[in-house]
């Protein structure tokens, strides 16, 4: 076992974020959609969350925003002429592309990118492939940036190999780690990979039953070429089937219906197909790689916490962490305390004697929750060795004085208030540079941004 430690690095809220209900499938974003926001109290509220974690004693770094609204897009589609005047041509012509090239859905990073630590890899080194993100036109112009940055924060190409995204289409459709758990007892020891798909795109098997009302995002292909391409063994991997039932009642990605961390998954029980199979599988093959260790399996009964409850609340978008060798932490949105059969559910878990789960936080995230994404969705793990840690961007790394300093520089920079009308204001665009371009200065990373180019 090599001393390793899982470093939450969070997604920091862009200065665009907005409601343009932009994601069908997620109901939260959805039901929002044209609503106010609040781009300074939604970063202001992920800050929180961050300082949340490092104060419970866990290694926390963060990934900054995408550059919004994105002109380069734009002129890819044909619209010519300053910024300004492309500003101004879409909103008139084609309002929808607008708003999908100024969505800061960019600070869900839980879909930035899928992680293999250098424990699990043939070569020993830290492997990440960026999400191609192709089922939605917002997030499909994320990945190049998604690179860029990783590829400036994990720099060191003899530790840490930052793949291509895969070929877009929807048979490689992929998603990122809302999609994949890592098992493993402790954070340096071999790790079991738990890959959750759609369903396959490719050949008979692709013709089987799927969801009826959202489409399935992440494919079977596009999972089984990741852990490929992070050279793990077959004996690492195991790949199992989203409910349909659970996609068309909400269940976009599967860290909205379970969560794991160590040996222990915690999951609903309709969360996939053959549920209780897939369980059995995980553990059996947890056994296999690490002989006489126990893994723990948490099942959360429909009776008690019915399937559209758990999506609502976002139960499963909690973060499971480890604060203590057999204690963890589980990090929950506030909308959990107020759901009556979610709260009680949760003080039961952490009351029961044989519960790994020893602490339970409520974080406020609602301005993330309205558009559909809770705690899990602003962080992607990445496990790193002691030497690995030290060969990072050191500027991303989160204490005491970044928090103070980012916390200055989001009242600086971000609006209180922002409508689907602002998106055309170049003033806006002016704003969002000037903070990233800050941005990056302080967090040592670079010119990373297009529009620092010139």
């Amino acid at each position: 076992m090599m001393n390793a430690f899982e470093v939450n690095f969070d997604g920091l809220v862009g200065p665009t974020h907005n409601y343009a209900g932009l994601s069908h499938g997620n109901i939260a974003s959805m039901r929002h959609g044209g609503a106010v926001s609040n781009p300074r109290a939604a970063a202001l509220q992920g800050l929180a969350k961050m300082k949340l974690l490092a104060d419970l004693g866990l290694p926390q770094a963060i990934l900054p925003p995408h550059e919004r609204p994105f002109i380069p897009a734009l002129r890819e589609l044909g619209f010519t002429g300053s910024d300004a005047e492309i500003l101004a041509t879409t909103a008139q012509r084609a309002p929808a592309l607008l708003a999908a090239c100024s969505s800061a859905s960019a600070m869900w990073v839980a879909n930035a990118a899928t992680v293999a630590p250098s424990a699990d890899s043939v070569d020993g080194r830290v492997h990440f492939t960026p999400a191609n993100l192709t089922s939605k036109l917002h997030r499909s112009i994320e990945p190049p940036q998604t690179a860029r940055t990783l590829r400036a924060i994990f720099r060191d190409r003899r530790r840490f190999v930052v793949h291509d995204p895969l070929p877009a289409g929807p048979a490689m459709g992929d998603e990122g780690a809302a999609n994949h758990t890592r098992f493993a007892p402790e954070h340096g020891d071999r790790g079991l990979h738990f890959f959750v798909h759609g369903g396959a795109a490719l050949g008979p098997e692709g013709k089987s039953a799927g969801p009826r009302k959202f489409a399935a995002r992440q494919s079977l292909e596009a999972s089984a070429a990741v852990a490929r391409r992070h050279l793990l063994a077959d004996e690492q991997v195991i790949f199992a089937g989203q409910s349909p039932p659970a996609i068309d009642a909400g269940v976009f990605h599967n860290d909205v219906i379970s969560v794991g961390n160590g040996n222990v998954l915690l999951y609903h029980e309709r969360a996939f197909e053959d549920t209780e199979g897939v369980v059995a599988s995980v553990r059996r093959q947890f056994i296999q790689l690490h002989p006489g260790r126990e893994f723990m399996a948490l099942r959360v009964p429909a009776r008690r916490v019915p399937l559209r409850t758990a999506v609502q609340s976002y139960l499963f978008n909690s973060q499971l962490v480890s604060v203590a060798p057999g204690k963890m932490a589980l990090i929950a949105p506030s909308e959990c305390a107020e759901e009556p059969r979610v709260r009680d559910w949760l003080r039961e878990l952490v009351e029961d004697g044989a519960s790994p789960v020893r602490q339970l936080h409520f974080t406020d995230l609602r301005h993330s929750m309205r558009n559909g994404g809770g705690p899990a969705c602003l962080r992607l793990r990445v496990v790193l060795t002691k030497a690995e840690l030290a060969a990072i961007a050191p500027g991303v790394l989160f204490d005491e004085t970044l928090h103070r300093r980012l916390t200055a520089w989001v009242k600086r920079h971000y609006r209180d208030k922002l409508g689907a009308h602002d998106l055309a204001d170049p003033h806006l665009l002016e704003e969002s540079r000037r903070a990233l371009d800050e941005l990056t200065g302080m967090l040592g990373l670079g010119s990373i941004y297009p529009f620092q180019a010139g």
